[in-house]
């Protein structure tokens, strides 16, 4: 079978029973079961969910997307070999180990198949988690600069690039515009501090002032065990993005819960700790594919810049990129992937029909 094929690039697609609009995100897509489907599934298979929640299977793909764009290779090759399942992989490594410490649940209720999740409906909080132990990326360009002040935080003088900071830094953003807070700009993805999510925590998401602080110990205490489980392999755990939200289980209690995905190469940066000794930065996240872009167009201006989004677009559009590229990735992924799950990934010569046969077959999801 061709590499493309092996590659699970449309997700939005299955034959999944459902009587609404199938949501589609960059590598995500979610499918909302019927409640009569739902229903069932919670009383066949017993998840610690109230009778009625609604439930959803949600699909992994193998698409990539950097710079807000998703990218492609030739030869038809519309996807990165192994990454669905590396990211579901590592994923839910984490999940687990947040369970067995006692932090907190997440969506998931079951996982059928590498590529697909079973979760519960959770209203989202609407902040971006973010967590940084080094200074790198977007907040080293905005300190080099001069700025010194990052949510609310006051770096000092004298850092150098890619240095560890004095503390674990929590730098939050929104998820998605949101209207009517004062000093909050309605645009997505905008810094916050935590004055800001104090003032308007309904706003945000949150049911209690108290849930704050819950969250920011969901945070450090997730990015703290997550980083001491990758250092035992040397590999540095950089910065994170978590997200959070609130679920109820079957006796009607509302939970703060990990969702989305945590500690992934998407989601993280992650170095390699022996080349970082020696003053080196070898990536073992998706930061690699970004350089790797930034390195091979001309104009790397096109990327960088948000007025530019038009071109951008087109540039991954209208350009495959050689196949080695997008191998290269999948090494890296399926090589951090097998490191932290501590067993080898087998990827399946044809997942979509994998999902179709397991979804039908075990739990009657399939007409």
């Amino acid at each position: 079978m061709s590499l493309a094929n092996q590659v699970l690039a449309v997700n939005n697609d299955l034959p999944i029973r459902t009587d609404k609009p199938v949501h589609s995100g960059k590598v995500r897509s979610v499918y909302w079961l019927t409640a009569e489907d739902s229903r069932r599934l919670i009383a066949e298979r017993g998840y610690n969910v109230p009778a009625d929640a609604p439930l959803a299977i949600m699909v992994i793909s193998d698409r990539i997307s950097a710079f807000d764009c998703i990218w492609h290779a030739e030869g038809g090759l519309n996807g990165v070999p192994g990454k669905g399942a590396a990211l579901n992989t590592i994923s839910n490594h984490w999940f687990q180990c947040f369970r067995e410490q006692g932090l907190a649940d997440s969506h998931i209720l079951e996982i059928p198949h590498p590529f697909v999740w079973i979760v519960q409906k959770a209203r989202a909080i609407k902040i971006e988690a973010i967590c940084r132990q080094y200074i790198t990326g977007s907040m080293w360009r905005a300190y080099s600069k001069g700025e010194r002040e990052f949510c609310g935080i006051t770096l000092p003088d004298g850092l150098q690039k890619d240095q560890k900071l004095p503390e674990l830094l929590m730098t939050p953003s929104t998820k998605g515009i949101l209207k009517g807070i004062p000093g909050v700009p309605e645009a997505d993805d905008v810094n916050i501090t935590r004055k800001n999510i104090e003032d308007n925590y309904a706003a945000f998401g949150f049911s209690t002032p108290a849930d704050i602080d819950r969250y920011e110990v969901l945070l450090k205490d997730g990015f703290k065990l997550i980083s001491d489980e990758l250092a035992k392999i040397d590999q540095i755990f950089v910065d994170t993005k978590f997200e959070f939200g609130y679920v109820t289980d079957r006796d009607g209690q509302e939970k703060l819960i990990y969702m989305d995905e945590v500690g992934t190469p998407d989601s993280s940066r992650i170095w390699d700790g022996e080349a970082w000794r020696r003053g080196e930065i070898v990536e073992r996240s998706k930061e690699e594919f970004r350089q790797e872009l930034l390195n091979y167009f001309p104009d790397p201006d096109i990327l960088l810049n948000k007025d530019r989004m038009p071109e951008r677009e087109a540039l991954a559009r209208d350009n495959a990129l050689p196949v080695d590229v997008l191998q290269r990735v999948s090494k890296t992924y399926l090589t951090i992937a097998e490191k932290v799950a501590g067993h080898a990934i087998t990827l399946s010569d044809n997942p979509r029909q994998e999902i179709i046969d397991i979804l039908r077959d075990q739990y009657g999801l399939i007409d």
